[in-house]
């Protein structure tokens, strides 16, 4: 115990830090107890994390002894390569296997090219075997005359055309037309006459050039712009008016083997083109006016085919049936191209401009029926070619031809792209890309009508397609020209459309020089351009050899498969061989088989569900 005085020499504020010091320790300093609690909990922590540590090794290296174990069986023991890169394989462990030659020794370079390409053959063999290749329907004996089947499944050629050229070829469901090498007209199948076995020379003499079919008769055109009607049927034909004709010798004449009408529009000038639908024809002239006519001695046009407002049977001016009339709508506009489906027309102009007048039902104008009234649109209307591309793509589009047939139109564009006036909105980096590409054209084709068979080709089933479609296949697409170093735009050549179907002749980039040219080589060989066919099939009129309609373009086999097949035996040592799709041989001057050497090509004609393909002159 202190003393006074000791306690008296303590300071106050001395005193009291003592205190508060005390009094903090003994608060925050841990009991005994506490704190060998803490001590012995700490020591159990320590003991789990060490147990778990030795679990941890223990599992790891039962892992990586089942690993090396796993390692040595694949390596079939030998743990030493699993450090070493292995050895590549020596080349006689996996040899390279090439295809062996299709060439053969003693055969000619002719030879060598036919079994190096199935193209070059089918070129070859259009030359040197010209003549006609039919399918489809043969219930009229018109795709095979001396045949009792119903369908010709694949192509197979008409044995009375071997040999021949055709100016041109026109088939239907019952009867079918042909123009020889000389200009005279050749009719066959059962609505000819029913017990015809081969086609039948008919009308001599005219010199026609172009053929188009009706309901009933056929309208012929001659080199000299003059257009004949003649009847289909061989009864007719005789039991008809004959006109007289003139003699090559002076003042003397005399009558027709066959009847047939006249078809004079009333121009001076000449007749340069003729389509005809079931009941109704067009005729273009030299200066691009337009005339329509009635072409079926059956029934006259009552669905405003003919491009007359008002114009019906009752009200037909007086004279024969089948007068032409002037289409005077059109008074103004150069027209260049005509087409007529079933019931319907088109017309194109110089400027790219498309008429359509005609049934609408299924949407073969090209635009829709004001609602609540009819279908049938009797005059000339201008088709909205400015909706062909929408949105933000700056295209200008020019038409450049049109096709139809039953109750489908067809056109081909070329759509070039134009520089945007203004970005707008556009960043600068957007509005140079918008304008990339400026110039460059691309070849579209667009279809619109039925499309419940697939005849719209946009691999779709439509029972109306009143704005035009693009057919994606046959549009957009280019190919690289190496005479040019350029890409280019494929475009269609040709377009036949039937009833229900259609084929297309695409102008893609052909050789046709392989043998003549004194630049080629031996392993040089022709090919021809590409040909597509795709809507109804009923009647295996596009020739796959099924029945099933097609909405997307298609290619056929070869046409002469059976040559086709010998040159692919000799090509593989006798072994069968993959054919390559059907080509089609453009124009050129070729050595024929009876050696002569002339310009020939060939077609392809769509119908009533038939098709061909032939030599044209």
């Amino acid at each position: 115990m202190l003393s006074r005085a000791t306690k008296q020499t303590i300071p106050r504020s001395s005193r009291a830090a003592s205190t508060r010091a005390d009094f903090l320790a003994r608060r925050n300093a841990p009991s005994r107890a506490a704190t060998a609690s803490a001590s012995a909990s700490y020591q159990s922590r320590a003991q789990r994390k060490q147990q778990q540590l030795f679990r941890s090794i223990f599992a790891i290296t039962i892992a990586g002894g089942a690993a090396t174990l796993t390692q040595f069986y694949l390596n079939n023991g030998s743990i030493l390569r699993q450090g070493h890169a292995e050895a590549p394989p020596k080349e006689d462990d996996n040899p390279l296997v090439f295809e062996a030659s299709r060439k053969r020794v003693n055969a000619s370079v002719e030879e060598n090219r036919d079994m190096i390409s199935s193209q070059h053959h089918q070129v070859k063999r259009s030359w040197e075997a010209p003549g006609v290749y039919a399918w489809g329907s043969n219930t009229g004996r018109v795709v095979a005359p001396d045949s009792t089947e119903s369908t010709i499944k694949t192509p197979r050629r008409i044995p009375f055309f071997d040999g021949m050229l055709l100016r041109d070829i026109k088939l239907d469901r019952n009867f079918g037309a042909a123009i020889d090498e000389k200009g005279n007209l050749i009719q066959w199948g059962i609505a000819y006459a029913p017990d015809t076995k081969a086609p039948v020379t008919t009308l001599r003499g005219k010199n026609l050039v172009s053929l188009t079919l009706s309901r009933d008769r056929i309208l012929a055109l001659s080199k000299a712009g003059k257009v004949y009607s003649i009847p289909v049927s061989a009864e007719d034909q005789i039991s008809g008016d004959k006109p007289t004709e003139s003699s090559w010798i002076p003042f003397w004449s005399s009558k027709s083997p066959i009847a047939y009408r006249n078809i004079f529009p009333a121009t001076p000038e000449k007749v340069t083109s003729i389509s005809s639908g079931l009941e109704h024809a067009l005729l273009l002239t030299a200066s691009g006016r337009l005339f329509s006519t009635a072409s079926s001695a059956e029934s006259f046009p009552s669905r405003g085919q003919l491009g007359i407002p008002g114009l019906t049977f009752m009200t037909r001016p007086t004279g024969p049936y089948d007068q032409p009339h002037e289409i005077t709508t059109l008074r103004g506009f150069t027209i260049t191209r005509i087409a007529c489906g079933d019931n319907h027309s088109l017309a194109l102009d110089t400027a790219g401009r498309v008429f359509t007048w005609g049934d609408n039902s299924s949407g073969q104008l090209g635009f829709d029926s004001t609602s609540g009234e009819t279908s049938i649109v009797d005059a000339p209307s201008l088709l909205p070619t400015q909706k062909l591309y929408p949105g933000t793509a700056s295209q200008t589009a020019n038409i450049t031809n049109v096709f139809a047939g039953g109750n489908n139109s067809y056109m081909t564009v070329d759509a070039t792209k134009v520089a945007l006036q203004t970005g707008g909105a556009l960043s600068d980096a957007d509005y140079r890309k918008a304008n990339r590409g400026v110039g460059k054209t691309t070849a579209d084709t667009f279809a619109f009508g039925s499309g419940i068979t697939g005849n719209l080709a946009n691999n779709r089933w439509t029972h109306v397609q009143s704005t035009p479609t693009k057919i994606p296949s046959l549009s957009g697409i280019f190919e690289y020209d190496e005479a040019t170093s350029t890409t280019v735009p494929i475009r269609l050549a040709h377009l036949s459309v039937g009833a229900t179907h259609a084929a297309a002749v695409m102008a893609n980039i052909t050789n046709l020089t392989a043998s003549t040219s004194p630049n080629s080589t031996t392993d040089d060989t022709n090919w021809g351009a590409d040909i597509v066919f795709w809507g109804g099939n009923e009647t295996f009129q596009l020739g796959t050899g099924k029945r099933n309609n097609c909405n997307s373009p298609t290619y056929l086999q070869p046409l002469d498969q059976e040559a086709e097949v010998l040159r692919a035996r000799r090509s593989s040592g006798g072994k069968e061989r993959e054919m390559h799709r059907f080509h089609i041989t453009p124009r050129a001057t070729a050595t024929l088989g009876d050696g002569r050497r002339v310009s020939v090509e060939q077609r392809v004609e769509c119908g009533r569900g038939v098709t061909a393909v032939y030599s044209g002159t």
